[in-house]
C-alpha cells in the first residue's frame, strides 16, 4: 500500500470509514488478534475513526504476554545454575515470574545475555564450550521455523552444549479456545498477517465453517487494518461468514512451505499451556524425539519454584478479550511499563503497555 501517493490513501480511507459507517447499524465487537496489530491501531488512531458502533478488543496474539508463570520460573531456575548461559530476546528479561524475573536474576550474577536471532545463541555456545546454552524459544508460528533452523544448524555444528526451552505456540487453537469458550462475544476477526504469511489461509478455515465468524488476514499499515475492519464490516451487515486475505502481497494462501518443512522436521504438536487460556490442545511446539537432546527440559535437571500468579493482575482476562487493561485494578498505578506486574505491561506488544503508552488521558473513558 505503501506505493500510493498520500492523496490516493487519503480517499481510500474516506472511503472505508464512509463505508464502515454506513453498514454498521448494529453494534460489533471484533478482535484484533495479533499484538502488532493493537499497537498499530493505536500508534494510527484507528479507534477514534471508528463509529461507535464497532468495537476493537484484543487478543492472545502478544507471544510474551500468553507465557505463562511456569515457563519464566523454569528459566529462573536454570539462569541460576552456574554452568548456564541463558539467551534470549529483551521483551522476556523484564516479565515476572512467581518470585522473581530473569532481570533481576541478571541483576545477581546469573549470565543472560540478549540475542536478536537464534543463530546468534550457537556463538555463544561455540564460544563457551564449558557452559551449557539454552535459548528460551519463545513465539508464534512465525519465529518457529527459526527456531527450528538453529536446532538443526547446532545438530550440523556438533555444538553438544546448546540448547532451546521452547514455549513456542500457535494461534489458530488458541482461537478455538476462545470461541468455544464463549466468554467473549465475537462478530469478526483480524488475524496476524506474520502467522499467517508462515501457515497461509486453510488453518483458519474453520472459523467461518464452524462458528460462523468472518475473519481477515491483514497487514500492519493503517489502510491494511483499516481495510479489513471494512471488509468485516461488510461480510457482517450480509450475514456473511467468510475467511478473506486482505495481505496476499505478503501472505500465500499456502503459506511458506520452506518454513513450514523446516518446523515440521524439529517441532511436533504438544499441548500448552497459556497465561489466561489454561492448557489448550495441540496448541503448542515440542521438540521431536529425534532432537530431543537439544531439549533443555528433557536433556537438563533442574527444580522449579511452586507457580503463583500475582494478586490482582487480570492480564488472563485481557488476553481473553473479557476485560480491558483500565479494568484492571492496578494498571497505570501499581502496574507500569517501569515497574511492571503483569506480562501484558511489559512486551511491546503488550495490550496494557499499548494503552498506557498511546492512550495516555483516554483510558478513563
Amino acid at each position: 500500500m505503501k506505493s500510493r501517493s498520500r492523496e490516493e490513501e487519503h480517499r481510500l480511507a474516506a472511503y472505508f470509514r464512509g463505508e464502515i459507517a454506513r453498514l454498521a447499524t448494529k453494534p460489533v465487537r471484533l478482535m484484533e488478534v495479533c499484538g502488532t496489530h493493537t499497537v498499530a491501531i493505536f500508534k494510527a488512531g484507528i479507534r477514534q475513526l471508528l463509529p461507535p458502533e464497532v468495537e476493537l478488543v484484543s487478543g492472545p496474539g502478544c507471544p510474551v504476554c500468553v507465557t505463562p508463570n511456569g515457563y519464566l520460573d523454569t528459566a529462573v531456575a536454570f539462569s541460576r545454575q552456574a554452568d548456564v548461559i541463558i539467551t534470549t530476546f529483551g521483551d522476556m528479561l523484564r516479565v515476572p515470574g512467581s518470585s522473581s524475573s530473569l532481570a533481576a536474576e541478571q541483576a545477581t550474577g546469573a549470565d543472560i545475555r540478549i540475542v536478536y536471532s537464534p543463530l546468534d545463541s550457537l556463538e555463544i555456545a561455540a564460544a563457551n564450550p564449558g557452559k551449557k546454552v539454552i535459548f528460551l524459544a519463545v513465539g508464534f508460528e512465525t519465529t518457529a521455523p527459526t527456531a527450528a533452523a538453529t536446532v538443526l544448524a547446532a545438530e550440523q555444528a556438533g555444538l553438544a552444549n546448546f540448547y532451546v526451552l521452547s514455549a513456542h505456540k500457535l494461534v489458530p487453537p488458541a482461537l478455538r479456545a476462545l470461541l468455544t469458550a464463549g466468554e467473549v462475544q465475537v462478530d469478526g476477526l483480524l488475524l496476524p498477517g506474520h502467522v499467517s504469511a508462515i501457515i497461509g489461509e486453510e488453518p483458519y478455515g474453520f472459523l467461518a465453517r464452524e462458528y460462523g465468524v468472518p475473519a481477515v488476514i491483514t497487514g500492519f499499515e493503517p489502510l491494511d487494518i483499516l481495510g479489513a475492519v471494512y471488509l468485516l464490516v461488510k461480510r457482517i451487515a450480509a450475514g456473511e461468514a467468510a475467511l478473506d486475505n486482505e495481505y496476499r502481497r505478503v501472505v500465500p494462501p499456502a503459506g511458506n512451505p520452506a518454513a513450514l518443512a523446516v518446523l515440521d522436521k524439529v517441532y511436533g504438536e504438544a499441548d500448552a499451556a497459556w497465561r489466561g487460556l489454561g492448557v489448550i490442545p495441540a496448541s503448542g511446539l515440542a521438540v521431536k524425539a529425534a532432537y530431543r537432546r537439544f531439549d533443555a527440559l528433557a536433556a537438563l535437571p533442574v527444580t522449579v519454584e511452586e507457580t503463583k500468579e500475582h494478586p490482582g493482575c487480570r492480564c488472563g482476562e485481557v488476553l481473553r478479550g473479557v476485560a480491558r487493561p483500565a479494568d484492571c485494578p492496578l494498571f497505570g498505578t501499581a502496574c507500569t511499563p517501569e515497574k511492571p506486574v503483569g506480562s501484558c505491561m511489559v512486551s511491546v506488544e503488550g495490550t496494557c503497555a499499548a494503552w498506557y503508552k498511546y492512550g495516555a488521558g483516554r483510558w478513563q473513558v
